[in-house]
């Protein structure tokens, strides 16, 4: 910050070192003041999604929090199973997008300044909430073998009826 001619330049001056503190002092305010705007920019942000079909629809907060759920019409029609599945994959497809625009709202606020600490921050978010990739559609299944014209068609297997009553067999 000063070096030892600086500190001994000042001693010298005192009225040049109060004017020194209080620009210190101002450009400390005017950060705080930077970061407090950010920090509420952030915590207003709302993230939403939607399922493809739009059966769900998720809001969320910066702090990767639910702040709304709404369901579509087609939401009735799913099974129990099918819908949790639904609600939690969009869940996380809002959420993917928290770390994005925490970061967009400290570049705007706080311009280049303290790269570190945002790096870290921004990494966190990005842990907690990783990006979603693209799910790739399943393989189709495997087409059946081509019928061979090379080998006679066999008969139908003959199949063996046991009585039902044959209680030698009979775990029970």
């Amino acid at each position: 910050m000063t070096g030892a001619n600086e500190l001994g330049e000042l001693m010298l001056d005192p009225d040049e070192a109060q004017r020194k503190m209080e620009r210190w002092a101002a450009g400390l305010e005017e950060k705080a003041q930077r970061y407090a705007a950010a920090q509420e920019r952030t915590e207003q942000l709302r993230l939403t999604a939607s399922s493809s079909d739009g059966a769900v629809k998720i809001t969320v907060g910066a702090d990767g929090g639910v702040t709304d759920i709404e369901f579509g019409t087609k939401a009735r029609t799913y099974p129990l199973e099918e819908l949790s599945r639904a609600i939690l994959q969009t869940m996380h497809q809002a959420q993917a997008g928290i770390a994005g625009q925490v970061a967009e709202v400290m570049q705007e606020s706080l311009g280049d300044e303290d790269q570190e600490t945002r790096s870290l921050m921004i990494g966190t978010l990005r842990s907690r909430f990783p990006e979603i990739e693209e799910e790739e559609p399943p393989p189709p299944p495997p087409a059946p073998p081509a019928a061979s014209t090379d080998a006679p068609p066999q008969a139908p297997r003959e199949r063996r009826h046991e009585a039902p009553d044959d209680e030698e067999n009979s775990p029970w």
